[in-house]
């Protein structure tokens, strides 16, 4: 059975491609598109399996754009657990700019689920999760899932006897009431949940270990972009810079993040070398287009940087 458990409420078929030049009105030749099962917890289950960890998703899918994720999990070698619904699975669009670099993406909304799709997406997760060491929850809620449900999932994840990571948004964010082993929000997304700016970085450990002191997770890891991330608990606080290279996409650099977090605490790896695998991994992700996932040389590479950085 898998170590790691990811569940993506809102998976979505990646579609990448790169035009020379992107601008308005005028029809853009782009080159053959490539295509990705993508997704938070989707990607996260990807380079968990890259780093070697044996991990699963749970997701919903429908449509033919669901059928064609599944085959590509298998490229990936990700045991997908799929939850059948009525809508279909969204598709997503990255146009990349080969002059510029720039990127262009853009994202649907997903299709709406049901209770009952509800029901059974936790009843799967429930299954599936029965000896994993982390349940991750990463990614947005589609329409029709209230932020709230966040709680249930986490409720789940603890009869599983597994630690509950969330890498989410908005009120899926907010909603957490307890439970919650590590959460993962960015510098903008802590500022408006905790209700003030955070201009320094005692600021922001002081206000990630507020999460802490309330119940809300065990351990917050602070997403700050080009400056890195702080991984805080409630006697502790490690720091590891970003590192330095040309960006050829963002896309999946969050969720690859989480994975190395995931993996290097289920290595029992000290809490400052887990966040440099973390930070390895998100930067590794950099490197590749669109939602392809990163590779084990460039991860091995980063790593030592990081931890030494």
């Amino acid at each position: 059975m898998p170590d790691i458990v990811t569940l993506t409420m809102n998976p979505a078929l990646d579609v990448t491609t790169f035009a020379e030049e992107v601008v308005p009105t005028r029809k853009l030749r782009c080159e053959e598109p490539f295509y990705d099962a993508g997704g938070g917890g989707i990607n996260v289950a990807k380079v968990a399996r890259v780093l070697g960890a044996p991990a699963a998703a749970v997701y919903p899918v429908g449509g033919a754009r669901g059928r064609q994720m599944h085959g590509l999990l298998d490229d990936d070698h990700v045991d997908a657990y799929v939850v059948p619904i009525m809508g279909d699975t969204r598709e997503c669009f990255t146009a990349i700019d080969r002059r510029t670099g720039s990127e262009y993406r853009f994202v649907t909304p997903g299709p709406n689920l049901t209770h009952d799709e509800q029901e059974r997406c936790l009843a799967v997760l429930a299954e599936v999760a029965r000896d994993a060491k982390y349940v991750v929850a990463s990614g947005s809620f589609p329409p029709g899932v209230s932020g709230t449900f966040v709680n249930r999932v986490a409720a789940t994840a603890r009869d599983a006897g597994a630690r509950f990571v969330l890498d989410s948004s908005g009120d899926a964010l907010t909603s957490i009431e307890s439970g919650v082993f590590l959460v993962k929000p960015s510098l903008s997304e802590l500022c408006e949940w905790i209700g003030r700016d955070l201009p320094t970085t005692e600021d922001r450990i002081g206000a990630s270990r507020e999460l802490v002191e309330r119940g809300v997770a065990e351990i917050v890891v602070l997403s700050l972009g080009p400056d890195g991330a702080i991984m805080v608990t409630a006697d502790d606080a490690v720091e590891v810079p970003a590192l330095d290279v040309e960006v050829r996409s963002a896309v999946g650099a969050g969720d690859s993040m989480v994975a190395g977090l995931v993996v290097g605490l289920l290595q029992e790896r000290t809490l400052r070398d887990a966040l440099a695998l973390g930070i390895a991994c998100g930067t590794a992700a950099l490197l590749t287009a669109g939602s392809r996932v990163c590779r084990r040389a460039d991860i091995d590479r980063f790593d030592a940087l990081a931890r030494r950085a």
